[in-house]
């Protein structure tokens, strides 16, 4: 027994060079699914001081409205929308997928690509919102 796992210590690589690694797309998905949670995580934090601070009197809401007339804000703006689109796509993809759908690897690897052409024309459509 002990040989065994050996022989199984030293075929196993020393170093992952993760630049060489292609991930397929259904890595790729999730990656990004989990990414968009954490963005958003953040986001809440942003979200909810600008509307404390839109509430907080009528100067709160002048400084808030001139704020969003800032490039970097409509970008941070963006960003959020932006991970926001593709997490609610790849959650309602999870949620397909529980029901015993799309597990498969050629409808997996579709559903995954659908998700991010979806959520990349999303992007473009709150850009174009945004801006």
């Amino acid at each position: 027994m002990e040989l065994s796992e050996q022989n199984v210590k030293k075929q196993r690589p020393v170093h992952l060079d993760l630049q060489t690694i292609r991930f397929p797309a259904t890595a790729i998905a999730s990656i990004l699914h989990r990414i968009s949670g954490v963005i958003m995580l953040f986001a809440v934090g942003i979200l909810i001081w600008l509307l404390n601070t839109s509430l907080s009197s009528p100067q709160g809401f002048a400084e808030v409205q001139a704020l969003f007339d800032t490039l970097l804000v409509k970008f941070i703006v963006w960003g959020i929308l932006t991970a926001l689109g593709y997490h609610i796509l790849a959650g309602l993809r999870h949620i397909v997928m529980d029901t015993g759908r799309w597990e498969e690897l050629e409808s997996g690897a579709a559903s995954a690509k659908a998700a991010m052409v979806l959520a990349i024309v999303f992007s473009v459509i709150v850009g174009i919102w945004v801006w």
